[in-house]
């Protein structure tokens, strides 16, 4: 049995937050019948864990358990130009503030949870390296060895993203030195040397990984993905501060340039790597469906065979106990029914709806411009619909409820989630092509090019010079990715966040003025009136809609009848405008204007509803209020910007301070923070 020290010292709970005596590990049941649903060992119980291969492999299938914790993408998945968050309130709303990037130390919104979830997998895995290190030497142990050092080395790499320098620990707390200061109260460390650490296990062992198995485990490919996005972030930019005078700190790369070119060089060669095994591929269009929109409705539906060959590692999530937040609060939304009540909490700015180049296939599986309703508000039986929504409530889309599988409950998801993308692998090998050689090679170029053929905008020319590829990386990165927890400290590792933030707040006042490039975009639109199948599995991607600029249309289009009487008429003049747009109009169908630059809720789109057919036309929606009942245009605002662009002390990005909120404080006030169980660690200045 293991020695156990916290009897001498029980606050060693708090310090790491890692009770490592107490933890269990739980299995976590996949897609597949045998992989993690196994008997749980206890870490207290190593000695004999370690004695047998099988064995040790359960415990190394337990340190995935929790490393993507719900903070990860509830509280990060957004502020990054692209996803923002609709929860309503801005006092006592973490979501709201970190998306915006207000934070201090004495409030709670500072992700605690990160800090002590990845220190608990931290410590998992410190117990099995040195557990493994002591079993003879064969290729599945050098295989276990490798996947729990590439743990490791994400759950540093999630840190390091969040906080900065944090403390690294790198053996079991049960084998360091209970008099050691440092055991009981870890100072920060250097990020580059934990950076360095966890680089060099994984450049150690990563081809002592399998080439075969389930994507819910780490293998060679995603092993070298994993290691190229950790270089990138390695060699990237990053707040940094002296540890030792705590002084303000600038955004920058570490001082060495030599070890910079290395890490790029590091990164480049990984992602080389996975593109030359040839074992990974794109999606490509199938089943009538684009390459991304059967990428993502596959992985929903659990379909690995197909979403494999492109999700090189996604986190098992499967059943009554393992079902995260992950994906709950970024979708289309429902009122109810099949799918339940929940609400979208996230929503996509129109500024990045807007910016798809026309044919790219990603925008309508990235952005859902609909919400799943009632149609007849109280009635004993209802008619659930895809009600089109306006510019200021465009909702997230990847990971919708119906392209999922029926969860244990309706307040459950049974979706796995996507770590890595060999998407990312190219953009990655595009970038270090590009920055290693002063200009995109032919290698980078094609990269590149295979994101955006697959996009559907392969047309898009591609610039020959080192900067102008750069931004082209940095702006298909957002197209690419929106949704999937990464892009906000992407952003910041290429730094790239400051001038995104600032663009995209000039673009919304632009947007919301009807100015600059937004001066003719459509502000009507004709959605089609379509039901919602409430089945799980339901294939459905967006909704018809004609966009109206001509004035007569326009003029046919505003008069909305207020009575029930004029409601066919109405619709015969609409399907009439329908036809003149080269859209077959077959009885039964109708359609229904929104005004894109006003509230969902405005008279004019409420009165639009109960036209076509709603009884509650002007009833809330599954979206934060401050979202859906505030229009998107200044004019609909009464001339002045609604409070979710500018103003109030609530508009985009309105806690953003550069070289300070890039990443964020330890809490200083609250039980169970960081700074209160571990005196020796130094906030962020200006905190």
């Amino acid at each position: 049995m293991m020695k156990n020290i916290f009897n001498k010292r029980t606050s060693i709970k708090k310090i790491l937050l890692v009770p490592a005596i107490l933890i269990t590990l739980l299995s976590v049941s996949s897609c597949s019948n045998d992989f993690l649903d196994q008997p749980s060992p206890n870490t207290s119980d190593t000695q004999s864990i370690f004695e047998s291969l099988d064995t040790a492999d359960l415990f190394v299938q337990g340190c995935y358990r929790g490393i993507v914790p719900t903070e990860m993408f509830y509280q990060l998945g957004a502020g990054d130009t692209v996803v923002h968050s609709a929860e309503d309130g801005t006092t006592n709303n973490s979501k709201y503030n970190i998306c915006n990037y207000f934070y201090d130390a004495k409030t709670p919104y500072t992700l605690t949870g990160v800090y002590s979830v990845m220190y608990a997998s931290i410590e998992r895995t410190n117990i099995a390296i040195s557990g493994l290190s002591k079993m003879p030497v064969s290729a599945r142990r050098n295989a276990l060895l490798a996947e729990v050092k590439a743990i490791r080395a994400f759950c540093y790499y999630n840190l390091i993203r969040v906080y900065g320098d944090v403390p690294a620990v790198w053996i079991p707390l049960v084998e360091a030195d209970p008099n050691d200061p440092n055991t009981l109260y870890p100072k920060r460390s250097s990020r580059d040397g934990i950076y360095d650490h966890i680089i060099a296990d994984m450049q150690e062992s990563v081809n002592d990984l399998p080439t075969t198995g389930t994507n819910e485990r780490l293998k060679k490919a995603s092993g070298n993905a994993l290691l190229a996005r950790i270089a990138l972030y390695a060699a990237g930019y990053s707040l940094r501060w002296d540890l030792n005078t705590g002084a303000a700190g600038t955004m920058s790369r570490r001082p060495d340039n030599a070890r910079v070119q290395q890490l790029y060089q590091i990164a480049d060669a990984a992602a080389a790597a996975v593109i030359n095994g040839g074992t990974n591929s794109l999606v490509q269009a199938q089943s009538g469906k684009s390459g991304f929109e059967a990428l993502w409705f596959n992985f929903c539906q659990r379909k690995y065979g197909v979403s494999d060959p492109e999700i090189l590692w996604h986190i098992a999530e499967y059943g009554p106990n393992t079902n995260s937040s992950f994906g709950v609060y970024a979708m289309e939304g429902s009122r109810g029914g099949t799918y339940g009540s929940r609400k979208a909490l996230q929503f996509i700015l129109p500024s990045y709806y807007l910016s798809f180049n026309p044919g790219d296939t990603r925008r309508d599986v990235s952005c859902t411009s609909y919400s799943i309703y009632f149609l007849n508000a109280g009635a004993a039986t209802d008619t659930w619909v895809n009600v089109g929504t306006t510019f200021s409530c465009i909702l997230p889309g990847k990971f919708r409820m119906g392209w999922g599988v029926a969860p244990q409950a309706a307040d459950a998801r049974n979706l796995n989630i996507p770590i890595i993308r060999y998407a990312d692998v190219l953009l990655m090998y595009a970038e270090t092509q590009n920055y290693l050689n002063g200009a995109p090679t032919a290698q980078a170029t094609a990269a590149l090019q295979q994101v955006r053929t697959r996009a559907g905008i392969g047309s898009l020319a591609i610039p020959t010079g080192q900067q102008a590829f750069e931004n082209a990386i940095v702006q298909e990165r957002k197209w690419e990715f929106a949704g999937e927890f990464n892009l906000r400290t992407d952003l910041i590792r290429m730094n790239r966040i400051a001038s995104e933030i600032e663009a995209t707040k000039l673009a919304m006042k632009n947007l919301s003025n009807k100015t600059g490039a937004y001066a003719n975009t459509p502000a009507l639109r004709l959605y089609k009136f379509e039901k919602n199948a409430q089945v799980y599995g339901d294939p459905f991607l967006a909704l018809k809609y004609i966009e109206i600029t001509s004035p007569a249309e326009i003029a046919i289009v505003q008069n909305v009848p207020t009575a029930s009487t004029g409601y066919a008429a109405y619709q015969t003049a609409l399907a009439n405008i329908v036809t003149a747009h080269g859209q077959t109009v077959v009885a039964g169908d109708k359609w229904y204007p929104t005004k894109m630059f006003e509230a969902y809720t405005s008279t004019f789109n409420g009165n639009a509803r109960k036209a076509v057919g709603f009884t509650g036309g002007f009833n809330a929606i599954q979206v934060g209020a401050i979202i859906y009942t505030k229009p998107t245009g200044s004019a609909e605002n009464g001339g002045t910007y609604p409070n979710w662009i500018e103003g109030g002390g609530e508009g985009l990005f309105y806690g953003f301070v550069p070289n300070k909120t890039e990443l964020l404080p330890f809490a200083s006030a609250s039980a169970g923070h960081p700074l209160v169980d571990n005196p020796n660690l130094t906030q962020l200045p200006g905190y």
